[in-house]
């Protein structure tokens, strides 16, 4: 940092440089444009960042980030209650409900399970999914987890799970998206598509 940028500038940068996706020059670039627009952006997101403080919370029955408990989607009785879509995140639920093709209940699990980061299942909401789909009334568990080596680790993980319940366990299909061509797409979409082709 420069000689000239006080301590409280310098706090924060490095509490933006924290942000997912902004390294010590973005963050920089953040701080000025935020300091040269202190009433129009600087304060309300102070404002709205100390209200989220306060009144978000996650949600005690999927983990959702909600200002109320249960969230919006688990009060919600026009969803299927039969249906658990099981993500990593709380992005994850966001863009699953972004589509608005989903209508069913969620399950956020916090994390991946991760050799490599010494996380385990106990690092994950696996009990609370094992303890809901036992319940009964449970149809169906949707795992919509990355494509990754994790991804595929807590899928594999709670499949195994999830099987003593009889709930069926299924996973969200992969492979050429809407509007893709072959010759942009990586091999392993390539040939995970070739591997789930259906009848045309």
């Amino acid at each position: 940092m420069t000689a000239s940028a006080g301590p409280e500038i310098e706090r924060l940068i490095a509490l933006l440089a924290k942000l997912p996706g902004l390294g010590p020059r973005s963050a920089k670039r953040s701080a000025l444009a935020l300091l040269k627009r202190r009433d129009q952006l600087l304060r309300p997101l102070a404002q709205a960042m100390a209200e989220a403080a306060d009144k978000v919370r996650a949600c005690s029955i999927c983990g959702a980030l909600d200002t109320t408990d249960p969230c919006a989607v688990c009060a919600d009785p026009g969803r299927d209650a039969g249906l658990i879509c099981v993500v990593e995140e709380v992005g994850g639920l966001w863009a699953l409900e972004r589509g608005g093709a989903y209508r069913g209940r969620y399950h956020v699990l916090g994390a991946l399970l991760s050799a490599l980061d010494g996380r385990g299942p106990e690092a994950l909401r696996i009990e609370e999914l094992v303890a809901r789909a036992s319940q009964g009334g449970v149809r169906e568990v949707i795992l919509a987890l990355p494509a990754t080596v994790d991804g595929q680790t807590t899928a594999h993980y709670l499949a195994e799970r999830l099987a003593p319940t009889g709930v069926a366990v299924t996973s969200l299909a992969r492979g050429v998206p809407v509007g893709g061509e072959l010759d942009w797409l990586d091999d392993g979409t390539i040939a995970q598509a070739l591997r789930a082709r259906r009848p045309a």
